[in-house]
């Protein structure tokens, strides 16, 4: 397949954070995101970093910090991100014990999925459960 790199996602949602320092400290406590990568500038402010779960990677960065993107983005937001999870209910619980905001519980869904729906402290909106698209491996 053209462009595609064996084993890396082919597709990276990105989002852009006020304070990307606590969105990478609330999507690890909170999701169980791995910080595969981060890189910083002055202050702290985080330049690029990605995240993974299962075989999937969010980028994100400080929004402010300049460049193209900063600027085609603006003030951007909320970004919608669904994620495929294997046990709905076990991630629930983990992310309502970390407090985050949780717009929907566990729902069993007419198209075969279970998932549920937060809302993360800048007001991204973070979908998990267990439907895998068509494409998804394909």
């Amino acid at each position: 397949m053209a462009g595609a790199t064996t084993g890396a996602p082919t597709m990276c949602p990105t989002v852009l954070y006020r304070d990307a320092q606590a969105a990478i400290e609330q999507l690890t406590e909170a999701f169980g995101f791995t910080v595969g990568a981060k890189y910083e500038g002055e202050g702290g402010m985080v330049l690029h970093a990605e995240l993974s779960y299962g075989n999937g990677v969010v980028m994100l960065g400080s929004k402010g910090r300049g460049g193209v993107f900063d600027a085609a983005m603006g003030d951007a937001g909320p970004a919608g991100v669904y994620v495929v999870v294997e046990d709905t209910d076990a991630h629930f619980e983990r992310a309502e014990r970390a407090g985050v905001e949780i717009l929907m519980p566990p729902t069993d869904q007419d198209y075969g999925s279970r998932d549920y729906m937060a809302r993360d402290a800048e007001g991204n909106i973070w979908s998990f459960g267990t439907y895998a698209p068509g494409g998804v491996g394909a």
